[in-house]
């Protein structure tokens, strides 16, 4: 499958994952979760869906993610037309933190600059 069609697969799957979990997932930590992104295999057996949290220990946000992947996996199957449902694994995207590190250094080299 080329890359582009993996891409789009992966966009329509945090849109929906996203839903999914601010509507129908009755775990409480699902609904301070933010899907920050999904990358798919290309031979679609497994899906790697990225996300921050506000609330709550990330191990904690992840164990309660992953019990919750089948019936994501399911209403995912529902609710998007594709010949091989791919197995669904939640990821910390510490993306944010490194972004607010590199910020920080930033500053402090302007500072030692003055």
């Amino acid at each position: 499958m080329n890359e582009i069609k993996t891409k789009k697969i992966g966009s329509t799957f945090a849109r929906e994952i996203s839903h999914i979990l601010s509507e129908e997932v009755k775990e409480p930590l699902a609904k301070f979760v933010t899907i920050t992104g999904c990358d798919v295999t290309n031979d679609l057996s497994f899906a790697k869906v990225y996300f921050t949290n506000l609330k709550g220990d990330k191990e904690e946000v992840i164990n309660s993610l992953n019990k919750a992947a089948n019936f994501i996996e399911l209403e995912l199957s529902k609710r998007i037309d594709i010949r091989k449902m791919p197995q669904i694994s939640f990821h910390y995207d510490n993306s944010y933190e490194y972004g607010q590190n590199i910020d920080k250094l930033i500053e402090e080299l302007h500072k030692e600059e003055e």
